[in-house]
């Protein structure tokens, strides 16, 4: 059968409207039954659609001999504004023969920024109500002074027939949008969070559906967010970060079957009230009184006499772009697994998951007025109630005053928290576990990748991991969610980008969220620690600032994607130059930010120095290899020669003739092995040290942030995948599998959050859902998976399928959404020593696949000897393995263990009674 062509995508984004770009790319995966299959030649075609049907053809790009299929530019006609392209893809594979045509479309957005015909609203803050003095707890209950969010509406009268209708919106701060009735999106916490300094995304909605003849109402509700609320830990800089209240921007496009057009924008003929919000904040939680509710406040025809006039609060659109990522919805539901009455009468609620999002609840049997209070936290204490202190000053509260009406209903929409407990009071009919369900909250991203291994610790591990990135990836990659910082770290996401690029399609999401790691690069060329910068903007610590560097370049081997680099480069070129310029002698030891170092490192501290200039000498070889991707060729010379003699530095100073490094740490091994800083005659040497320190740590980890993504990876890499397999398996404090014995649903921020002996850590940073120490899933994917690239190798074109048992492990399986189509690798060792592999590899990609077993003549595959299998071709025996090559399709390796290598595999799966 020919190629199929699916997931044909424009801008990495499923039929994407509001693309601003002047020459968008397309992309597309592919799959054939066939072995062998590769595609040969593409042919694009795209049509503007006009809202009456009418096509008409703006580029062709006839029948191209090729085999890329991602980020084809588009070259055709000038793209028109909020305009519809229809584009159709076929493909011709090896045998010539023609896929049938796949279809896709996109929209543009309005381009222009000063094209926005509407202006900022808001609250005219200047009548506010009469302030009457206190006479209740409210103060209690509001204790942060919260603003109540904004309703704002327009009634929009539709006399001709319409075609299509697109919404434009945006916000300083939080919005929902309704037409007559009906919710626009079911998107959460739009527009998300950017640098608002730089730039505001505005999203656009298809609402044609939604509208009807004669009159129609167009509503929003509008919150403080990022913008105007709580953000961060920084308490000179608490809240107020961008503005002092919300603020709307909206434009609603109407296209006729006469050929007309009408735009109705945002001005000072919308009205504003309030509502059943009371008030709304990311951090401290959200208060609504069913009693305030506005009936039929979205809906035609409704009297909002007694409404004001919505206020101008700005006109200058200069920073509204269009969202390039996907957004924030809810993206799972989780019913409690147990509700458990207190002697004060509340209730705690645990839902088994640590998780980010808020809690739907049904109150019943409650009087109008009634007081309903839900609190949020990760765990519990030693007296069975919430563990609150080490939420600082997030409070993480609702409150809810019923209606008094049967089964009022509680959700709110302007806030989340990071939560597994709740504890409910205030409710008169009990509550059960069918009155309440946890919604999960995460920006919308595909999830990409799949890993099994039958070893319930290890799976629980693994989901750990995947909890923990669906947590904290909103809208940007934050380090934590549920106290009073939730910040993009710049360490934090770039440890953990492999591992977050297996589990999920995260290229949009990274590359919308290094716009504000540019913005936030300093006048000296130093990258900041967070970004968007919140609490403050010095100088971008080692591995921190280095994010910088190294995020764009692994965005281009995992999808292919150059225009990630090419925006970064300028600002890479700049943060090696701030450190040269600041480090003459090559050893990065002045203007070195906040120097966290191997960051909560569980055992000896590696020399921040040295971890600085490793960093130093890594970003240096990154940036020339940037720069030989992008035909600057004098800078790729400069940059490897600086790499060269940073190296050269970091020998002299940290390395002793016998190829011990300073510190004698994991960590400082693995960061001289990763980052090749050690002459080939050492490497060897360096490795077994490595190995001996965790053989001599109990066979326990000791690395913080820097280390924990290396430790696995370098010690599989040099032979030693026994001991990283011990170190995977390990239970005891250090280790992974340490929290998941402890009960644990995500991944702790410290290895010792809460021990046996010493209870909980401290409070002042003790976060139980925190990805960085999961960068281990890249390792669980790549070699216990056997799912990896081959060196050099981007956008998985070349694979290297390379799985090894353990002592622990007789079986694993792993599956991986790649850009260019479904690799699967699934093996499984029986205990006669027969090793089986299955594996497939996507049209548009070929695989390298090492079996374990040093005779080649007992590889079979399919039944037949491998040397006999179409697409199979023998590469040759080595200590490692035997090495085969195949291409697109399925295969089915058999082969009898017996490898040798370095490690000692064969003795501990002997001693253990596998072989």
């Amino acid at each position: 059968m020919p190629l199929d062509p699916y997931d044909l995508q424009t801008e990495y984004l499923d039929s994407p409207l509001g693309i601003e770009q002047d020459a968008p790319r397309f992309s597309w995966r592919l799959t054939s039954t066939r072995r062998g299959a590769a595609q040969t030649a593409y042919r694009i075609e795209v049509d503007a659609v006009a809202p009456d049907g009418a096509r008409q053809r703006v580029w062709s790009t006839g029948t191209v001999a090729s085999t890329a299929q991602l980020g084809v530019e588009y070259a055709g006609n000038t793209l028109e504004r909020t305009t519809r392209y229809e584009w159709m893809l076929t493909v011709t594979d090896d045998d010539g023969r023609e896929s049938a045509p796949k279809h896709a479309f996109f929209e543009t957005g309005l381009v222009d920024p000063s094209s926005w015909r509407g202006v900022w609203i808001g609250r005219d803050t200047r009548d506010r109500p009469a302030l009457l003095p206190p006479a209740n707890d409210d103060f209690t209950l509001n204790s942060r002074m919260l603003q109540p969010p904004s309703l704002l509406r327009r009634e929009v009268p539709i006399e001709k027939r319409l075609l299509r209708a697109r919404l434009h919106v945006t916000a300083q701060g939080l919005y929902r949008a309704w037409i007559n009735g009906e919710q626009v999106s079911d998107e959460q916490l739009a527009p998300g969070w950017t640098d608002y300094t730089s730039r505001i995304l505005y999203q656009s909605h298809d609402v044609t559906e939604l509208l009807r003849g004669g009159g129609n109402a167009v509503a929003f509700t509008l919150a403080d967010g990022w913008w105007s609320g709580f953000v961060g830990y920084d308490p000179r800089r608490a809240g107020k970060l961008y503005g002092n209240a919300p603020a709307l921007l909206a434009e609603l496009h109407l296209s006729y079957d006469d050929g007309s057009t009408a735009i109705v924008a945002t001005d000072e003929t919308w009205r504003e009230s309030r509502g059943r919000w009371l008030y709304a904040d990311l951090l401290m939680g959200e208060g609504q009184d069913a009693r305030n509710e506005v009936a039929g406040w979205t809906e035609p025809a409704f009297d909002d006499s007694a409404w004001i006039a919505a206020r101008v609060l700005g006109r200058d659109t200069s920073l509204v772009t269009a969202a390039v990522s996907r957004p924030m919805r809810i993206v799972r539901t989780v019913p409690p697994r147990s509700v458990t009455s207190m002697p004060d009468g509340a209730y705690i609620v645990d839902f088994g998951q640590n998780l980010v999002g808020h809690v739907r609840l049904r109150v019943r049997g409650a009087s109008a007025g009634d007081l309903v209070e839900l609190l949020h936290a990760e765990t519990l204490d030693d007296a069975g109630e919430l563990y609150l202190e080490n939420l600082r000053r997030a409070e993480a509260r609702d409150i809810f005053y019923p209606a008094g009406i049967d089964d009022d209903i509680f959700e709110p929409d302007f806030t989340f928290h990071g939560f597994r407990y709740v504890r409910v009071a205030g409710l008169r009919a009990g509550l059960t576990v069918d009155d309440l369900t946890a919604r999960v909250v995460s920006s919308d991203l595909e999830e990409s990748g799949s890993f099994d291994c039958g070893d319930p610790a290890v799976m629980q591990l693994f989901s750990n991991i995947r909890w923990s990135q669906r947590s904290n990836f909103l809208s940007v990659p934050t380090d934590c969610p549920q106290r009073d910082e939730r910040l993009g770290w710049l360490a934090d996401a770039q440890v953990f980008l492999p591992t977050a690029a297996r589990n999920a399609t995260v290229g949009t999401f990274f590359a919308s969220w290094m716009d504000d790691v540019i913005v936030g690069q300093n006048s000296d060329g130093a990258f900041p620690d967070i970004a968007p910068v919140a609490s403050w903007s010095g100088d971008g610590a080692p591995a921190w600032g280095d994010g910088g560097v190294i995020i764009p370049l692994a965005l281009y081997d995992i999808y292919g994607d150059l225009r990630v680099v090419e925006t970064a480069y300028a600002p890479m070129v700049r943060w090696i130059e701030h450190v040269l310029r600041e480090n003459p002698s090559l050893l990065w030891r002045s203007r070195v930010g906040r120097n966290y170092g191997d960051w909560l490192q569980a055992g000896p501290e590696t020399p921040k120095d040295l971890v600085a200039t490793a960093y130093f000498a890594n970003s240096s070889r990154l940036v020339s290899r940037a720069a030989a991707l992008l035909g600057h060729h004098a800078d790729a010379t400069r940059f490897a020669a600086l790499a060269d003699d940073i190296r050269d530095a970091f020998l002299r100073e940290y390395v002793t003739a016998d190829g011990r490094v300073a510190g004698d740490t994991q960590t400082g091994y693995l960061l001289a092995l990763d980052y090749a800083l050690l002459p080939a005659e050492l490497e060897e040497g360096a490795a077994a040290r490595l190995a001996e320190l965790v053989r001599d740590n109990g066979m326990r980890l000791s690395t913080g942030f820097i280390g924990v993504s290396k430790l696995c990876p370098v010690l599989s890499r040099w032979g030693y995948d026994d001991i990283a397999h011990a170190l995977l398996m390990q239970t005891e404090y250090p280790s992974w599998l340490f929290s998941v014995e402890a009960g644990a649903t995500t991944i702790w921020e410290r290895w010792d959050g809460w021990t046996p002996e010493g209870g909980f850590q401290s409070a002042n940073m003790n976060s139980f859902n925190h990805y960085s120490l999961g960068a281990v899933g890249e390792w669980l994917y790549g070699t216990v998976g056997g799912i990896d690239q081959a060196p050099g190798s981007v956008a998985y074109e070349r694979l290297s399928i390379r799985p090894r048992p353990s002592r622990a492990m007789h079986w694993a399986a792993a599956s991986q959404q790649t850009v260019r189509g479904v690799t699967r690798s699934a093996w499984m060792l029986d205990k006669a020593g027969v090793f089986r592999l299955e594996v497939t590899v996507p049209p548009g990609s070929t695989a390298q696949v090492s079996l374990p077993t040093r005779l080649a003549s007992t590889v079979t595959e399919g039944g037949v000897p491998a040397s006999d299998a179409p697409g199979v071709e023998l590469l040759g025996e080595t200590g490692d393995g035997v090495l085969v090559r195949i291409g697109s399709g399925s295969y089915d390796f058999v082969c009898h263990y017996d490898i040798a290598s370095p490690s000692s595999h064969r003795a501990h799966l002997v001693s253990e009674g596998i072989v």
